[in-house]
């Protein structure tokens, strides 16, 4: 699939607008030149057919020293990718999770160590699938042993309560609860209908042992309901997306903002695929009931370029604190030892931390912290640097490409 020509003059616009609107690189830290690099770097993307367009923001000093559009937003259409396209952002969802369930912890509504089970009691007990004993019959692919500790709340923030997205022995059962991947939008049911149901399947790992990535942070978003009260929608929208004036976030976007939803594209063999569109999506057409803090949300680049920056300003932005500075910093130290064997090898609360950039072996800034999603967008916070890196797409299979992980490198080797 060839991204229309015709589209070279309105992507020059829509950056020249981005750039208008963004302060001088210069100022701020960066050699202009050598980040010329990144505009490079996405732009090969989009001319070799391995990407249909982007959004890119780099702010620094709380100033947005990028802020461009890139490519296509609709490439059959002829659509130019812009700005204040949005996104579906699925697991940069749990950031926004985690953010909500420590405002709790800091109201004193529990600790992070109490167990989940003391406010969802179906997860006061679990167990956990273990391989069979010798000499099984062939169709017995697991038995479970009891869990050795209840599931904390702080295992649901690392990935390490046992709560995989069902891809392990118990694999038949996880399908047959309609609990197997990410993906929760389209199920006609609550959240908390699902996460009861899940409480009657095993767990992949003895809560604590292992990094599991799965349903952990969806179950904090149940959590979060239950302690607070309220829908895990509505806690967002009053005590989240509204006080940082993020308009353009929520869990299914209402049909007016319909024309600004990306299409999702995929790389099949050597071509862009068109695979998800605002006619045919759940974000706009399914039940509208389950709201996933594990991977429901969609989201633009400044909105949650501006979630990214009161992290990094230690919890507020523009007058408006949602955590205290203790706590963020807390959740950017590593909790999980030696259990997280991606990217840094290590893990905060929500998303990856760089505590030793030897680890990873890549350019990223010591302390810095972030994560991605399945639909190819990621971020870096970078304390240290009061920098903030954001690629918002929409790409899924992505072809085996690492632009994700490349353009933090064309950020980084900018810096003077």
């Amino acid at each position: 699939m060839k991204i229309p020509r015709l589209l070279a003059p309105a992507f020059v616009f829509i950056a020249l607008l981005g750039l208008a609107r963004a302060a001088d690189p210069a100022a701020h830290g960066f050699d202009p030149e050598r980040l010329k690099r990144l505009d490079a770097v996405i732009q090969t993307e989009i001319d070799g057919q391995r990407l249909a367009g982007a959004v890119m923001i780099v702010k620094r000093d709380g100033q947005d020293v990028v802020l461009k559009a890139y490519g296509a937003h609709d490439v059959e259409n002829a659509v130019p990718m812009r700005t204040d396209s949005i996104f579906r952002i699925a697991s940069m969802s749990k950031a926004v999770t985690t953010v909500a369930a420590l405002m709790l912890y800091e109201e004193g509504r529990f600790m992070l160590n109490d167990p989940v089970g003391k406010f969802i009691p179906e997860f006061a007990k679990s167990v956990v699938a273990v391989a069979p004993p010798a000499g099984s019959p062939a169709d017995v692919k697991y038995v479970t042993v009891p869990a050795k500790r209840a599931i904390t709340i702080r295992d649901l923030m690392t990935h390490t309560a046992g709560l995989s997205y069902g891809d392990f022995a118990a694999i038949e059962d996880y399908k047959k609860a309609k609990l197997h991947g990410w993906y929760l939008l389209d199920h006609d049911e609550t959240i908390g209908e699902a996460m009861k149901r899940l409480a009657t399947l095993p767990l992949s790992a003895q809560p604590g042992e292992a990094f599991n990535y799965g349903y952990g942070t969806d179950l904090l978003g149940h959590l979060v309901e239950v302690v607070s009260g309220m829908p895990l929608d509505r806690f967002f929208e009053e005590r989240i997306l509204k006080p940082l004036r993020m308009p353009d976030t929520g869990f299914y976007l209402p049909p007016e903002k319909a024309a600004r939803l990306a299409v999702v594209y995929g790389r099949e063999g050597d071509k862009l695929v068109r695979k998800e569109d605002s006619a045919r999506t759940d974000f706009i057409n399914g039940p509208r009931k389950l709201f996933s803090g594990g991977a429901g949300l969609y989201s633009t680049a400044s909105d949650y370029g501006r979630f990214l920056q009161m992290l990094l300003n230690g919890g507020e932005l523009d007058g408006v604190r949602l955590l205290s500075p203790r706590t963020v910093a807390l959740m950017h130290v590593n909790h999980t030892g030696n259990l997280f064997g991606w990217d840094t090898k290590a893990f905060g609360l929500g998303f990856w931390v760089n505590e030793d950039p030897g680890a990873q072996g890549e350019l990223v800034g010591v302390g810095a912290y972030g994560w991605g999603s399945a639909y190819f967008p990621q971020y870096v916070v970078d304390p240290q640097e009061k920098l903030v890196g954001l690629l918002m797409c929409q790409l899924t299979p992505t072809g085996g490409s690492n632009l994700n992980q490349r353009f933090k490198v064309t950020i980084y080797q900018a810096l003077k």
